[in-house]
């Protein structure tokens, strides 16, 4: 269900992330590699990035139903986006959820951006009033916000024990900052010189590709990168 990837590190053009690799994000909307829910993604796209051409960072989306392979005007427009911070996606809806732009990632709260890769009860998330759609998605990515991202590992934790067959891969960016759960999909780190990528799978065959295990919070600064295992809490079966 879905395919993502985030970039922090020097500013580079969008389309050299989403769209010019073998096996980016373009090609993920009609023959993923590695996805291991759906065949392919064909229900929506988005891209977030911070434009620091304003005062701290502002994040700036495009974001549509249809599938990225037919989006020619954002083809055309891709090469000139230029940023250090990136979060973009390509959706297959969950069964029974509504396709529309609402629906689609990356969700905003006015300081980070968030993709979700994956499924969960709607049930087992509080209803908030934030939430940009009713899809699950938008809902966790709400959750996620009202908590505060320090406490992202400790939430996808918790909303994992209490929906045992949920996928909670998480990507989220903040311009400076980027974190990522891998919890039930696959989540691959590429570690370049001027910067980080993490991605669902591997938009090449580049042999510095790390697959990130499963249950595991990943944090990207200019510092470095930490790799925390996740643990769901205590009695929570």
């Amino acid at each position: 269900m879905c395919r993502h990837l985030g970039w922090l590190g020097a500013d580079v053009s969008v389309s050299t992330l989403v769209l010019d690799p073998p096996f980016g994000l373009r090609v993920q909307s009609y023959a993923p590699r590695r996805q291991k829910h759906g065949l392919m993604n064909a229900d929506g796209w988005g891209v977030g990035f911070f434009d620091r051409s304003v005062a701290g960072g502002v994040p700036r989306r495009w974001r549509s139903a249809a599938p990225l392979w037919g989006d020619a005007s954002f083809d055309s427009v891709a090469p000139a986006l230029r940023s250090g911070c990136v979060v973009a996606a390509v959706r297959s809806a969950t069964v029974g959820m509504p396709i529309e732009v609402s629906a689609t990632a990356p969700f905003t709260d006015g300081q980070w951006l968030l993709s979700h890769n994956g499924v969960v009860d709607r049930g087992v998330l509080p209803l908030t009033a934030t939430a940009e759609s009713v899809c699950d998605s938008a809902m966790l990515a709400a959750t996620i916000f009202a908590l505060g991202l320090d406490a992202l590992g400790a939430t996808i934790a918790q909303i994992g024990a209490l929906d045992p067959h949920s996928r909670l891969n998480v990507l989220a960016a903040n311009g400076s900052r980027m974190l990522a759960t891998a919890w039930g999909d696959t989540l691959s780190i590429l570690r370049r010189d001027d910067g980080v990528v993490l991605a669902s799978e591997p938009y090449d065959d580049d042999s510095d590709w790390e697959d990130i295990p499963d249950h595991h919070l990943v944090e990207v600064t200019a510092q470095g990168v930490t790799m925390t295992p996740l643990d769901e809490p205590k009695g929570s079966r």
